[in-house]
């Protein structure tokens, strides 16, 4: 991958946006007297969430909302479960899960809307971290003198192709920004073959050197390099304090988004009222929730130290955020959310010149006491009636069979006499 922006669709100019923000980041470090890389990338991580917690509180919520509504949403899907060939069926389950929908206040597609917004930026900000120079102007100045000078330099485009090669750098050319692409993922050993390969600019080398040295260590690690590689030299150097250091990086990249994804899931058990018919999807997201941290454990170690810093100042803001979004979350009147979700969905309604809905002021209920307008009004539905009202149905029935009826009360006569008026009552309605 090169160092030289992003020119991929919807990532390119996302990247460049978000560059901006990262460069005026290090500006303030540099006024400051701190420019280094590594606390820049933790400082950048946190003003990107923080821009994007809008956007996780909706999907939080969502997932949250989800929870609580499966129950009503498997109880419509078991009530049509043997109707899939009913077109007229499909339409009337249709209407019911659109009205679970819009008493909890949610979207269908919420979670996955929310989730395409934030694809792009997350893939954006891996470019902008992983090719800091090209986003950063301190970054990219500290290596542009030397740059400058081994394009002018004899022997300068074998030595950087080579190298190019052996720090996977592909399709390189003597051009200044592929040349900083290569300066930028040197190791120490390279500045020391450059060094003397081209001892006529022993001055300049040193010097870049050591200012990228100031940018790029963080707690004593070049994020740069990766922790396979620095664990490598230090093994060889005898630094087992360096080795110590960069196993870290994996081992926390790991810890956090594990902490991370217990975090999530926590908050879903303690709203999860259908666990047992959920449990084959439970058990696949518990396998994930240990899958992945491992893997992040297993990429960190090929990959720039840079990355894993961010994985892990992303995983520390995401729990940070969690937490605060389940206790948030828990204390959602789900009463008082309906009703304003009904205000809400009474305006569109008025809007459209359909009648307004009605809904029962319970958290829990079925779909079957939503009230819609009388073309829409599913015939499964039934009328609550009251005990009182029972009662009177039943006398005023009793009464008339008893002043319509010629046989002797009790008899078998009697009895089929009120079975046959009943019919003939029924035949008139």
């Amino acid at each position: 991958m090169l160092l030289t922006k992003s020119t991929a669709f919807i990532i390119g100019p996302i990247a460049t946006l978000l560059g901006y923000i990262m460069n005026a980041i290090f500006w303030v470090q540099e006024q400051i007297g701190i420019p280094n890389i590594g606390l820049c990338i933790i400082l950048f991580t946190i003003v990107i969430y923080m821009l994007m917690l809008p956007l996780t509180i909706q999907q939080q919520r969502f997932s949250k909302l989800q929870v609580k509504m499966n129950p009503e949403l498997q109880e419509i899907n078991k009530k049509y479960e043997k109707k899939k060939d009913d077109q007229a069926a499909m339409m009337k389950m249709n209407e019911e899960t659109k009205a679970v929908y819009a008493k909890y206040g949610v979207h269908p597609m919420g979670s996955c809307l929310q989730l395409l917004i934030q694809m792009p930026i997350l893939f954006a900000l891996y470019r902008v971290i992983w090719n800091v120079p090209a986003y950063v102007t301190s970054v990219y100045n500290a290596f542009s003198p030397l740059a400058s000078e081994l394009l002018d330099i004899s022997g300068a485009e074998e030595f950087m192709t080579e190298a190019a090669s052996s720090l996977s750098v592909s399709n390189f050319e003597m051009t200044m920004n592929k040349m900083i692409d290569v300066l930028y993922k040197f190791k120490t050993a390279n500045w020391s073959e450059l060094l003397e390969s081209f001892p006529s600019l022993k001055s300049i080398i040193e010097s870049t050197h050591e200012t990228v040295n100031g940018m790029n260590y963080f707690l004593g690690l070049n994020i740069a390099d990766s922790p396979m590689s620095i664990m490598t030299s230090a093994y060889q150097a005898g630094s087992y304090l360096l080795i110590v250091g960069a196993v870290l990086v994996p081992v926390l990249a790991a810890l956090t988004q594990w902490l991370n994804a217990k975090l999530a899931s926590t908050g879903n058990e303690n709203n999860n009222s259908s666990a047992n018919s959920n449990d084959t999807m439970n058990a696949t997201m518990k396998s994930m929730n240990t899958v992945m941290p491992l893997m992040s454990a297993v990429f960190c170690l090929s990959l720039p130290v840079g990355m894993g810093i961010y994985w892990i100042a992303g995983a520390v803001i995401r729990s940070i955020q969690q937490v605060f979004v389940n206790r948030s979350i828990d204390k959602i009147d789900v009463d008082e959310l309906i009703k304003q979700n009904l205000e809400k969905e009474n305006k569109k309604r008025e809007k459209q010149g359909v009648p307004p809905q009605k809904i029962a002021n319970t958290a829990k209920m079925s779909t079957r006491n939503i009230e819609t307008s009388p073309s829409k009004q599913l015939t499964t539905d039934k009328k609550e009636v009251s005990k009182e009202e029972r009662a009177d149905k039943i006398k005023a029935s009793t009464d008339y069979y008893k002043n319509h009826s010629t046989a002797k009360p009790g008899s078998l006569a009697s009895k089929a006499q009120m079975v046959q008026q009943y019919n003939e009552r029924t035949k008139k309605k």
